[in-house]
């Protein structure tokens, strides 16, 4: 994927959260945004996602301009995946159920067709035996790991990914970083917003560091984790890794 950010802004209210913003990545399967907490990442990334239109700017995906028009926007969402902090999981309906209920409602597939699609994802990330247990039966990482494989079974272009971690246990945390490292693996393109600063030195084609609305770093993860000369960016890291 090759995203292109001209200008963007984002204000809501007399806050403005995003000021200004300009980024061009590379061909890359992975961009990783960065940075310390109220600096604008998941707002951009749900810009990004289409779940939000900016005051002012204009951004692309491999050439074509996400739409602004809530119909173009509709017709976009169907096309990407977005996982959120929250798993956002229907807690009466089972793993599988959560899987197939947007194939057959959304994207149209027939019931036959979705339960086809989503056996083998199921069984690729080894939660074929808790497809049947509701949310309340399975562990934070397990729900997460639904969560993420309920946006790829609808075959996206890419995926975003808001901070899919944050509210899990190192031994949770594991297991989802696992997959996300999983799906990288397998081509899956992805823009993810994490903490997990190692992980993003580790999966990210190109990192991003977004702070008080702009992007003070852009590079590799060796340029933005090692070589960065903005003194911003070192102080945090320091604070961060330490």
């Amino acid at each position: 994927m090759n995203l292109v950010i001209n200008n963007l802004t984002q204000r809501f209210g007399t806050t403005t959260v995003l000021d200004d913003l300009s980024l061009v990545t590379g061909d890359i399967g992975s961009l990783v945004l960065v940075g310390p907490s109220g600096g604008g990442k998941s707002t951009l990334l749900r810009i990004l996602a289409g779940l939000d239109v900016p005051t002012a700017g204009q951004l692309s995906f491999d050439g074509t301009a996400l739409p602004r028009d809530e119909a173009g926007l509709l017709a976009y969402r169907r096309t990407v995946g977005t996982v959120f902090q929250a798993y956002n999981l229907f807690p009466h309906l089972s793993a599988r159920e959560n899987l197939i209920l947007p194939l057959v409602h959304v994207h149209g597939l027939s019931r036959a067709e979705a339960e086809a699609r989503v056996v083998e994802p199921l069984e690729r990330f080894q939660l074929a035996d808790h497809a049947d247990k509701r949310p309340a039966q399975l562990s934070g990482g397990q729900n997460q790991r639904i969560a993420i494989l309920r946006a790829l079974v609808v075959q996206p272009t890419r995926l975003f990914l808001d901070e899919p971690t944050s509210a899990l246990d190192p031994e949770m945390t594991a297991e989802v970083l696992d997959m996300i490292e999983a799906l990288k693996e397998t081509g899956t393109d992805f823009v993810l917003v994490t903490h997990a600063m190692q992980f993003a030195r580790q999966v990210a084609d190109e990192v991003a560091f977004i702070g008080a609305g702009g992007v003070l770093a852009h590079g590799t993860a060796t340029e933005v984790f090692e070589n960065c000369e903005n003194p911003r960016v070192t102080t945090f890291f320091e604070k961060v890794l330490r």
